[in-house]
């Protein structure tokens, strides 16, 4: 049964035949009654020219990577796309994959992105690990967290340690104060007013000693004026 064209989707995979061969790739044959294109860029290693590589009636094997129904353009790719995008690689977010590579300083674990993450030494346990060896092996599939991501460089960082979990703050209630008598509430008050009646008298003590000052200085003033012009 041939699929229509409208229920393409990115990455659906095709058994597809060469029909022609052009200078910027190749036209292909996916058994839906349009031909997809295979660009030179799509064919997974570099080439020069695409004759050399692929040849008429030669069968392949694509996948969907791109699909425009209203012009019914199909472009294809011999390398299967990755089934997470980077929009989906956030911060916090666990993924399960495979470890494909083992080095010293760490391991790579492909997480169905368009390149495998990397687990430092330091990230791969919780505690101190000597060798990347000891705790993983190419094929192991592990539950990683990725720990930050650079989508300009294409770098994933990864974490297999167990994630800690954020501790409740306790937050103590303040101790009640003992409820004031009556008494001792009304002493307070005269205490407050008392010291009020204090502070406003200290004020007025200030303001009388300021004016006589200026008064004297006044008068030795005008005494001194009238001594200078006897």
């Amino acid at each position: 049964m041939t699929t229509p064209l409208s229920e393409l989707k990115v990455g659906m995979q095709f058994q597809a035949t060469v029909k022609a061969i052009e200078l910027y790739g190749a036209f292909v044959d996916i058994g839906i009654g349009s031909d997809a294109l295979l660009h030179i860029s799509q064919f997974g290693k570099p080439v020069k020219n695409v004759e050399d590589t692929v040849k008429v009636g030669e069968k392949l094997t694509v996948y969907i990577i791109k699909v425009d129904v209203e012009t019914k353009r199909i472009a294809v790719s011999l390398v299967k796309p990755a089934s997470v995008t980077w929009e989906q690689i956030i911060e916090g977010v666990h993924f399960s994959g495979e470890v494909v590579r083992v080095e010293s300083y760490g391991a790579f674990v492909d997480i169905g992105a368009e390149r495998p993450g990397m687990v430092h030494i330091s990230e791969l346990a919780d505690g101190f690990v000597r060798n990347a060896s000891d705790v993983v092996k190419v094929g192991d599939t592990v539950n990683a967290r990725v720990l930050k991501v650079n989508r300009k460089k294409k770098q994933i960082d990864l974490s297999l340690k167990a994630q800690e979990e954020a501790r409740p703050q306790i937050v103590e209630d303040p101790e009640e104060e003992p409820a004031m008598t009556a008494f001792a509430l009304a002493f307070q008050k005269a205490n407050a007013k008392g010291a009020s009646s204090a502070k406003n008298a200290a004020k007025h003590a200030q303001r009388a000693k300021r004016q006589q000052d200026r008064e004297d200085r006044e008068d030795i003033f005008e005494r001194t004026l009238k001594n200078h012009r006897g």
